[in-house]
């Protein structure tokens, strides 16, 4: 390794054996494997928990895409003393790996070069597996967005079947969902204390196996009702409903999922999200923001340089849109990081190398939240019976932008910073509730976007939004009349970039029609088709697989058949000349004049 490498490395956590040794160490504490290139930005999930245990005194070793088809790579760094911690990376590894029509991807933003093929399908499964076999007897954890979307039963598309908790898949220790800062640090200090892995099932956040489901533990249906011919696809929206009603701190009670005579898997209630005050220590730490230059070689990460210039300022999502897995992972509950810490991030990406005066995100998962919907949600949990925007903004939906205003304008009053950019895009139903929206469109479109302005109608047929869980067609029209009247005030050529699905439950071809005639009518076709996906742990991929909605027991229409699936991808851009055969297909199919779309 060159010295420039050297120096380089030598802020970021260790990633060969080599830098391990360099620090003097003898042993490290944990392993962290993950699927993705080592980014050390707070952006990559394995950056934060290798930070997080640093500070709290640990020696963290980063194992970034290692070599799963030679055992050997897993040695790497001798026996951890106190165990593996596995993740896939930032995104479940079949999502990354594979296309809706299962061809599998060309490209991994996650990757160096974004080049495919540097993880494995399954990949927790697989590198749990290689870590027992490296180290007989040594703690194997599962985190991250694979493990906690699977952390139960769930319907599998690629394999179309359900399959069990990914816990018993791996053969591992013990399970951390959802954001895992609290739980990794308690599940470390409990192995630091002397406790085997498989004795620690009192964290919160977690999920383990035992010979008998705890006191006040709700019993989901079975595994084997699950998988049995006649009773599989209610006895899985039954579990589901269950699970949904269960996925908030407040309330939430242990749950148990039977295998067999003699075995559970129990997930313990959800972890409390991150207090603000935590939020901002956790963004906070000592993050390089670099790639490890062991991955510089092949090209760097595209994923990284996405998100080089950009701010988190905010988790969880109280949208909850039904084919959207935020809910399941991050929860409802929004937490919102001060004004000050995002100021300060702010400051020093200004001093940092390459900065040319564009932050280009303030966001999080929807960039416009900023605290918890209500009054109540903070300590009485999210209401069960109804949504917080869905189908029309709750009355009791406390509707403010002051906030959010307020930090852009102080980040772009920053000394060497030109633009400040909300490229995540904002939820514009939440937006056009606000009393003041005019003039928060206007600041928007003046300072904030770059030429266009992302949001996500998803579709215009009222009977697939309803599946959707998301606002009438005629609040995005709202939206985007308020967005060019705004833009022409201000002499602006600026649009809106809006995202629709295809095929989605609930959308038949009339549906799918629907759709393009709105699209022809708007004037606008998207340069990029995004077909509905079933990913694990949704209310959509309930629907997908039961052909049941779980939130109203209504039977949905699912298009399963990838002829269809195409015809539906190919009236999103019914003006493609390559896509006038299925168009006219689908039209006929249907029943409508094929000159419709003409």
């Amino acid at each position: 390794m060159a010295e420039r490498d050297r120096r380089h490395a030598a802020a970021l956590l260790p990633a060969t054996a080599e830098e391990m040794k360099e620090l003097g160490w003898l042993q490290a504490d944990f392993v962290l494997v993950t699927g993705d290139a080592y980014v050390d930005h707070p952006s990559f999930g394995a950056a934060i928990v290798g930070r997080l245990l640093e500070k709290q005194g640990y020696k963290v070793a980063v194992l970034a895409q290692p070599d799963w088809r030679n055992g050997a790579d897993f040695k790497r760094f001798g026996r951890p003393r106190l165990g593996f911690l596995i993740t896939s990376g930032c995104v479940d590894s079949m999502v990354n790996n594979y296309s809706v029509m299962k061809r599998r991807r060309k490209k991994d933003a996650y990757s160096p070069g974004g080049v495919s093929g540097k993880r494995p399908d399954r990949a927790v499964v697989v590198y749990a597996n290689k870590a027992r076999e490296a180290y007989k007897g040594c703690p194997v954890i599962l985190g991250g967005l694979e493990a906690s979307l699977r952390r139960l039963a769930h319907y599998d598309y690629w394999s179309n079947s359900l399959r069990r908790s990914i816990l018993l898949d791996s053969k591992a220790d013990l399970l951390i969902y959802g954001m895992g800062e609290r739980a990794v640090v308690e599940v470390a200090a409990a192995l630091n204390d002397g406790f085997a892995a498989r004795d620690v099932t009192w964290v919160a956040g977690t999920t383990f196996r035992s010979a008998l489901p705890p006191e006040g533990a709700v019993l989901l249906p079975g595994y084997d009702a699950l998988t049995a011919h006649d009773t599989a696809q209610e006895a899985y929206v039954e579990s589901f409903k269950v699970q949904c009603a269960n996925n908030e701190a407040v309330g939430a009670r242990p749950l148990a999922e039977r295998y067999g005579d003699r075995l559970f898997v129990i997930q313990n209630p959800p972890q409390k999200p991150l207090s603000p005050k935590e939020l901002d220590e956790t963004y906070e730490l000592p993050f390089t923001r670099r790639v490890h230059p062991l991955f510089d070689k092949d090209g760097g990460v595209p994923a990284a340089e996405e998100v080089r210039f950009s701010i988190t300022a905010n988790r969880g999502c109280f949208g909850n849109c039904a084919f959207c897995a935020l809910a399941f992972h991050q929860g409802r509950l929004v937490v919102g990081r001060s004004k000050a810490s995002i100021v300060n991030e702010a400051k020093a990406l200004t001093a940092a190398e390459g900065f040319k005066g564009y932050i280009h995100d303030v966001g999080g998962p929807t960039a416009n939240f900023r605290k918890a919907a209500c009054s109540k949600q903070e300590s009485r949990g999210s209401c069960q019976e109804r949504d917080c925007l869905f189908p029309e903004p709750c009355a009791r939906l406390d509707v403010s932008h002051d906030e959010f205003l307020d930090i852009l304008r102080a980040i772009r009053a920053l000394p060497k910073v030109k633009k400040v950019f909300i490229r995540s895009g904002v939820r514009h139903d939440y937006l056009m509730a606000d009393p003041k929206r005019k003039e928060i469109i206007r600041e928007l479109c003046a300072h904030h976007v770059s030429g266009i302005l992302k949001v996500a109608p998803e579709h215009a047929s009222p009977r697939v939004l309803t599946r959707m869980r998301k606002p009438s067609i005629d609040v995005y029209e709202s939206f985007a009349a308020e967005f060019r009247a705004a833009n022409k005030a201000l002499g602006k050529n600026q649009y809106l970039l809006p995202y629709f699905i295809s095929a989605h439950p609930g959308s038949g071809l009339a549906e799918a029609v629907e759709l393009a005639l709105f699209l022809r009518r708007t004037g606008f076709v998207p340069e990029q088709a995004q077909d509905y996906y079933p990913s694990p742990g949704t209310a959509a991929a309930c629907m997908y697989y039961a052909g049941t909605d779980p939130f109203t027991g209504e039977d949905v229409y699912v298009a399963r058949s990838e002829d269809e699936r195409r015809m539906q991808r190919a009236l999103l851009q019914f003006n493609r000349p390559e896509n006038r055969r299925l168009v006219l297909k689908a039209l006929k199919i249907a029943g409508f004049n094929i000159a419709l779309l003409d």
